[in-house]
């Protein structure tokens, strides 16, 4: 978990760095798996005014098609609500949803911000009653998934200190058709905080947990599969490791279109003597079976100071790539057909330190880094090659659509518009105050839509 501030900035890197293959092993994992059949790849940037899940697409890719170029930036509308809006606003049709850590779920009208409806799913748990943590009350922390299938939004929020539920309601009025407690794998439910982003998969809600922050008590990471039609046989994964192994990055699960689900994991029991699972990639089939896994070799250092390779969630690259950045700053480049065991990278770079969710067009990831910025890493077969770096403090998950990225200071309050060649401030706005965590913007036609620590701010002109 984020248990303390990531590595100084002398972790970063301050030029190009091209490493071709490097690092890999000779010897075989016990962890190796064969080849998996089906290749993982990233779907086509998508021409959206909907946005039904993180990043947009199960592949959290967060690009945008066919976005005009911006023009001024403005403030369109800002509605206040009840509680923080760590999650990211979704939006289907003309309905943004928001979820707030007083376990609300808010239907806002997508022109003017108007609550068309408003439903409470949970009884959030006030921060004197959690066993660590720094959100207070918790409620609904994640970002919220969207079934076009039954018309149904899913949210799973905290209510009391040990119950996790998960609610669908009708994206229409908010009417509540699904509601079933999400069992906790490693029976520590009071330690277990479920902060990564939902994801759907055939009828299938995956549910991700990790620690509180401060990584306190008995809790082990693990991913749990929910039937979204509320009934039926439900699947998890637990972290085989003997403590913590927290999935927690903001993005949640990763689903390419063949529906293999990359997972990144945080820090294991310090003192391990045999690869755990922990500050890992790993691979799940639907069913949430292990299918392969990567660690850096130096997996035992990372648990020991804290320096969680699950920070980010996997990025899924086209050719079969998978690139994995954790609070070490260093990123590893991955085959996605074979994950490839412990320091079984194809190639490694130093990047940043980063966290959240990355977004991805073409070959090239714009990372979300902190502290320091933004960083867009090319990557050309085996290499990996930092391209540029954004303004100092634009650290939050980046999405990219009219020919920029948009990214947050999550601590200024200020939404960037930056060049997608280049990383230049081409315009930016302050949003009126500090923002979440990890916050990452919503692209749906000319808006840029935020959640923010009072509430919903859409801006015109994206």
């Amino acid at each position: 978990m984020l248990n303390r501030r990531p590595l100084a900035t002398s972790t970063f890197i301050a030029a190009l760095v091209v490493l071709g293959a490097a690092g890999c092993s000779s010897a075989a994992s016990p962890h190796t798996r064969p080849a998996s059949s089906a290749a993982a790849s990233v779907p086509p940037a998508r021409p959206a005014k909907d946005w039904p899940t993180y990043h947009g697409n199960p592949a959290r890719t967060g690009d945008v098609a066919g976005l005009p170029r911006a023009g001024a930036l403005s403030v369109a509308w800002s509605r206040p609500l009840d509680g923080a809006v760590y999650g990211q606003p979704l939006v289907i049709g003309q309905t943004v949803i928001a979820a707030t850590e007083q376990d609300m779920v808010y239907g806002l009208n997508r022109a003017t911000g108007t609550i068309r409806w408003q439903r409470r799913v949970g009884t959030p748990e006030p921060l004197s009653q959690q066993p660590c943590g720094d959100l207070n009350p918790l409620g609904i922390t994640s970002t919220p998934v969207y079934d076009q299938a039954n018309g149904l939004v899913y949210v799973v929020a905290q209510s009391g200190r040990r119950t996790h539920v998960m609610v669908g309601l009708r994206v229409s009025d908010g009417a509540v058709a699904v509601t079933m407690d999400v069992p906790s794998p490693d029976h520590e439910a009071a330690y277990d905080q479920q902060r990564g982003a939902l994801a759907l998969y055939h009828g299938t809600v995956y549910v991700p947990f990790g620690g509180h922050y401060g990584d306190c008590g008995p809790y082990i990471g693990s991913v749990v599969g929910m039937p979204a039609s509320g009934s039926g046989k439900v699947v998890s994964y637990l972290v085989p490791t003997a403590k913590q192994g927290g999935i927690w990055a903001s993005a949640g699960p990763v689903i390419s279109s063949g529906g293999r689900i990359f997972v990144g994991v945080g820090n294991g029991a310090p003192g391990a003597v045999r690869f755990d699972g922990s500050d890992s990639v790993t691979e799940l089939t639907p069913g949430l079976r292990e299918v392969s896994i990567f660690a850096p070799a130096d997996w035992r250092m990372l648990s020991a100071d804290d320096l969680d390779l699950g920070s980010m969630s996997p990025v899924l690259l086209p050719g079969g790539r998978v690139l994995q950045v954790g609070k070490s700053g260093i990123g590893y480049l991955l085959n996605a057909a074979s994950l490839g065991g412990v320091n079984g990278q194809l190639a490694q770079a130093r990047v940043c330190a980063a966290f959240g969710g990355a977004a991805v067009s073409g070959s090239t990831a714009y990372v979300p880094c902190y502290p320091g910025a933004l960083t867009a890493v090319q990557v050309t077969g085996n290499q990996l090659r930092v391209r540029w770096h954004g303004p100092q403090g634009a650290w939050g998950s980046p999405v990219v659509g009219g020919g920029a990225v948009w990214v947050a200071n999550w601590d200024a309050g200020i939404l960037y518009e930056l060049a997608q060649r280049t990383g230049a401030v081409q315009q930016s706005i302050s949003l009126g105050g500090p923002l979440p965590h990890f916050v990452s913007p919503t692209l749906s036609g000319t808006l840029a839509i935020v959640g923010t620590l009072r509430g919903v701010v859409a801006v015109s002109g994206a």
